[in-house]
């Protein structure tokens, strides 16, 4: 069988793929793993609402029954909110079998890009990558999504690294694979939660047309995609000291309860909402909005060059 046998694109985001039109990737473990239903639902909505009213259109990326979707009708959406924690979180690796068996699954940064690209979209909106992990030097965890972003021509949107991971390891990974990284009107590399981290940046950007032009050659030159850095907006950072300790807090319990591999994102993740009493969630919220509607404006660029 083909990969493109096993694509199935909406017909709106095939006709706008074909006419040159701007479309904007979107995952989908913010709703399988992300959050609670029915706030995921909410949440996947809302992105796809920004997405329009940014101009462009959204195309939700998930495996449902064993299919590679790209673009998910209310309905889809719903199915796939309802099924939050009980279902795949799917990585580039999972993609075959989880196909062979007929599953679904929520399709995590390296997958996304994976799909998008097989679809022909040039730009992906996430709320953060994943990347080296504290204490990666005795365990080795290192996301995924760093080597697919090595490899895969297309654009991701982030507010940085989580700011759970060692960030200053997970720019040097990046560095080494020819990954190129441009802070959009920022010199500092965002860390998830906080506008930074103190590690600076190569090289800046500050507007959407400019930022279109580096995504098409980064996508001419290759061999993989360009990390546009977009900081939370101020008014919803948190406060980085804070934000450190909980964090600290929520690690030492994930090492003293053995959760290892893909789970310790969503354990970390949901730990710090609890440990901040939700503020994090809020920020989260914030985050990935902003994200969103930078990439469609990129999106609506592209379209015009």
């Amino acid at each position: 069988m083909s990969l493109n046998a096993m694509l199935d694109v909406g017909a709106e985001i095939k006709s706008a793929i074909d006419a040159k039109k701007p479309v904007v990737a979107l995952e989908s473990t913010i709703i399988t793993h992300g959050m609670p239903y029915p706030q995921n639902l909410r949440t996947a909505l809302h992105l796809e609402e920004t997405v329009r009213a940014n101009g462009a259109i959204p195309a939700t990326i998930a495996v449902i029954e064993g299919r590679f979707k790209v673009g998910l009708d209310q309905a889809a959406l719903e199915s796939l909110a309802r099924l939050s924690g009980g279902v795949a979180k799917a990585s580039r690796r999972d993609l075959a079998a989880i196909a062979a068996r007929n599953g679904s699954a929520g399709t995590t940064v390296a997958a996304t890009m994976y799909i998008a690209a097989l679809a022909g979209i040039e730009i992906f909106a996430t709320g953060g990558i994943g990347g080296v992990h504290r204490g990666a030097d005795e365990t080795f965890d290192i996301s995924a999504d760093l080597v697919e972003i090595s490899r895969t021509r297309v654009a991701i949107v982030c507010a940085g690294a989580k700011s759970i991971l060692d960030i200053p390891k997970t720019l040097e990974f990046l560095e080494s694979h020819g990954v190129p990284v441009v802070g959009y009107r920022c010199d500092e590399f965002p860390a998830f939660f906080t506008r930074g981290s103190g590690v600076k940046l190569d090289h800046r950007c500050d507007g959407p047309h400019d930022l279109a032009r580096m995504v098409r050659l980064q996508s001419q030159i290759g061999p993989g995609g360009l990390l546009i850095a977009n900081p939370i907006p101020e008014a919803d950072a948190l406060d980085a000291e804070a934000i450190e300790a909980r964090i600290e807090e929520a690690v030492r319990e994930a090492r003293t309860q053995g959760v290892a591999q893909k789970d310790v994102t969503p354990f970390l993740l949901r730990r710090i909402v609890e440990l901040t009493d939700g503020r994090s969630l809020e920020a989260n919220m914030a985050l990935v909005t902003n994200n969103t509607t930078l990439a469609a404006k990129v999106a609506v660029e592209l379209a015009r060059l």
